[in-house]
């Protein structure tokens, strides 16, 4: 049971503007700016404090090991989801008779930029549903990347189906988690997930410039990472840059010095959400979507996100001829929403109220 009145007395940004902004950055809670004071203390009174920055950026890297069920040796840092399917794209090794990377129509653009900048794969496009798993992924395919929350309208995929399906072709499957991780309970063990990445700034509480990759342990050790860097290696303070020896399991995906502030951020943030639980934030939600469903349809607004809550993320999409005016629009009321293409995002948090968001929907209303 999450007590609001508590909750958003965390988030000081509350006070005065209503932010439904999750799908792409979330409100500050006071312990991440805390968290974030407590390095530049650091950095100001001491000069430089590596043994504590190290420490507190491999405490996020285990909390977000336990977020989604996995060991702590199967999560690399890195710096985005850009990063994360870019260091995976380029250590798979294509063969003659399996070069297809397939690439959802969901999912986020970097995807497709990444993969279209590689050389060795056929790069193929697909909207997923039940009825085409079958067809689409086959024999060739090598690698599948599908969002776990589309970006665009909250779609849940279904992974179970995907990942079934992928595994009867021998191919792997690639998560990009970053609009369901914080909102939508994950278990890579049970999904059988072969890798999985997300970021911070969204539904985790964070800050951008950090981000999360799961490597499935009996993978990561027959891969060699072609992005690399000395924290990618065995031994980094070896120095010697004569000798690649990689870490072992998926820490061999980390690459260069981590972003301390941001693991500070990182570090408290999971804090958070693992002290509510992905499970009752996500019970929360979908009550709200519901509501957000039913009040857009009595203002008569076009919905393009799924009517069945259960089958969306947070994020509500409400289709609009002039998206970004309309956030400015907003923005000068104190209404923090977000604008893809041809729609606006209404993007709740466990922090945001019923309250919250039909204002927002009047506002939104009187606009289009």
């Amino acid at each position: 049971m999450i007590d609001i009145q508590l909750v958003r007395e965390e988030f000081p940004i509350l006070a005065n503007k209503i932010q439904l902004s999750s799908c792409s950055q979330s409100a500050l809670h006071r312990d991440v700016k805390n968290n974030i004071n407590k390095y530049i203390a650091t950095w100001e009174n001491d000069g430089m404090n590596w043994e504590l920055w190290m420490e507190v950026c491999e405490k996020a890297r285990m909390k977000f090991a336990k977020l989604i069920n996995a060991k702590t040796s199967e999560i690399a840092i890195v710096s985005s989801v850009s990063h994360a399917i870019s260091s995976i794209a380029t250590s798979l090794k294509p063969k003659k008779d399996k070069t297809d990377f397939l690439v959802s129509k969901n999912d986020f653009p970097c995807i497709g930029h990444v993969a279209l900048s590689q050389n060795n794969y056929n790069i193929k496009y697909a909207d997923f549903n039940n009825d085409n798993l079958s067809s689409i992924i086959n024999e060739k395919t090598l690698l599948v990347s599908v969002p776990h929350v589309s970006y665009y309208n909250g779609a849940i995929s279904d992974l179970e189906a995907i990942v079934h399906h992928a595994k009867e072709k021998d191919s792997y499957v690639f998560v990009d988690a970053y609009q369901s991780a914080g909102q939508v309970d994950i278990d890579v063990k049970k999904l059988n997930i072969d890798f999985l990445a997300t970021g911070m700034q969204k539904y985790l509480l964070g800050i951008p410039g950090i981000a999360f990759l799961y490597v499935k342990e009996e993978l990561a050790e027959t891969l060699s990472p072609k992005i690399t860097g000395w924290f990618g290696q065995k031994n980094p303070f070896a120095f010697d840059g004569e000798v690649v020896d990689y870490a072992q399991g998926a820490k061999r995906f980390d690459s260069g010095t981590f972003p301390m502030i941001n693991g500070f951020a990182a570090d408290s943030a999971l804090d958070i959400i693992l002290e509510v639980g992905v499970k009752n934030i996500e019970r929360y939600l979908e009550d709200l979507s519901q509501f957000t469903l039913d009040y857009c349809e009595k203002n008569n607004l076009e919905i393009v996100s799924p009517l069945e809550p259960t089958l969306k993320g947070s994020n509500t999409a409400i289709k609009v001829d002039n998206a970004n005016f309309i956030e400015e629009e907003l923005k000068k009321n104190n209404i923090l929403v977000s604008a893809r293409a041809d729609v606006i995002r209404i993007a709740p948090h466990f922090y945001n109220t019923k309250d919250d968001i039909k204002f927002a929907i009047d506002a939104i209303k009187k606009l289009v």
